[in-house]
């Protein structure tokens, strides 16, 4: 949390604001290089930045993996140039639906899911969340669904891959403690 030091009009940040800003710092670069790989079809990236969200919600909480989701959003939306364009809308409207589908997976039994069960979620969340903004905003056509088949194929490919990146994060983390 950050507090204002009361002698001066200093601004103090704890450990835990520098452990966010960093993994937000991570997520960016990671959106970046994202941003910069060919997409064999319009909207298949990798998603490699919902892997440091995933590292997030595993190490920190629900709440810090918003944090950094919300920041790695907006971060990268500034340095691509595409703050307020469709495509910055597009990822907030996927980062939401990934947000708001590993909020309700609290709830779930713990035994049996993993960080890759979370990443399989998250990445069908997201795709969620941009195909209803797209319906909705950008394509009001019913066609817009004849590309869930390969999006749906691409997401769970990619939730699996960055599950297992990020699980392997985290047993390193942890070996490393």
């Amino acid at each position: 949390m950050i507090h204002w030091h009361s002698d001066s009009r200093e601004l103090l940040a704890s450990n835990h604001d520098h452990h966010l800003a960093s993994l937000a710092a991570c997520g960016i670069v990671l959106a970046l290089l994202d941003a910069a790989l060919p997409s064999p079809l319009p909207g298949i990236k990798p998603g490699l930045a919902n892997i440091v969200t995933l590292y997030a919600l595993a190490r920190l909480g629900w709440r810090a993996a918003v944090w950094v989701s919300l920041l790695r959003i907006l971060g990268a939306g500034l340095l691509l140039g595409s703050l307020f364009t469709p495509g910055f809308w597009l990822s907030l409207a996927g980062g939401g639906g990934s947000l708001l589908l590993l909020a309700l997976a609290q709830w779930l039994p713990r035994r049996g899911f993993s960080v890759i069960s979370y990443s399989l979620l998250a990445a069908c969340g997201h795709l969620g969340g941009q195909l209803l903004l797209a319906r909705g905003w950008l394509i009001p056509h019913q066609g817009v669904w004849l590309l869930l088949p390969p999006l749906l194929t691409a997401a769970t490919v990619t939730g699996l891959l960055n599950g297992l990146f990020t699980l392997q994060l985290l047993e390193s983390a942890t070996d490393e403690t």
